[in-house]
């Protein structure tokens, strides 16, 4: 089964009860998610595996390692769009894909509006990344429309999760580990998590 990682590092704690304070204005919401997801990559990137290369240093040749695979992100639109800078500041040659998805607010189901991924998605490490994993249903069809392009080794960042997306991220695609920096304490009836952030995409975009 895909494990589950809580990132509790301090630094990402203490950034995370910013995200939380509804007096955290939208500029500031912007980088501190930024700032959390390039601390996470750390973590997410921990097992990655390497292949040695030489350089030649100033002084003399010298013996160092590089990413054996090429990394592919994978945001789900709107809010993972704001991740993908705090990814790209620690993998600056990973390619990019997006999936576009909105949660029907009646049957709390997702809806497919755009899908555009990159080539070759069999020789690479994914990463779909998103802030919230509330009821599962983006995240696992985002999952399944990776792999369904081939995708073989996949990877879910998240920064808050509840329990309900996590049992359902672990029914449908029990292979993929999932990263978060808290599990909160449920759903409520309207299908957001509680005491969760908020509307992460309506706090990034004032709408």
């Amino acid at each position: 089964m895909g494990t589950f990682v809580l990132v509790q590092h301090p630094l990402i704690q203490a950034k995370l009860t910013k995200l939380r304070d509804r007096r955290t204005d939208r500029l500031q919401f912007r980088l501190i998610l930024e700032e959390l997801t390039s601390l996470m990559v750390y973590e997410i990137t921990r097992d990655f595996p390497v292949r040695e290369v030489e350089v030649t240093t100033p002084l003399e040749e010298a013996r160092g390692v590089e990413l054996a695979q090429p990394v592919v992100l994978v945001p789900i639109l709107r809010a993972g769009i704001v991740m993908l800078d705090g990814v790209l500041s620690l993998i600056p040659s990973a390619r990019v894909g997006h999936i576009g998805l909105y949660r029907d607010p009646r049957t709390l189901q997702p809806v497919e509006y755009f899908v555009k991924l990159p080539p070759n998605l069999a020789d690479a490490l994914v990463i779909v990344v998103d802030p919230m994993l509330a009821t599962g249903g983006s995240a696992t069809h985002a999952v399944k429309l990776v792999k369904d392009r081939g995708a073989k080794d996949v990877r879910f960042l998240c920064l808050v999760a509840a329990p309900e997306g996590l049992r359902a991220m672990r029914e449908v695609h029990p292979d993929v580990p999932i990263y978060a920096a808290a599990l909160d304490r449920q759903l409520d009836e309207h299908g957001y998590i509680r005491p969760g952030l908020g509307d992460a995409g309506d706090r990034l975009f004032g709408t």
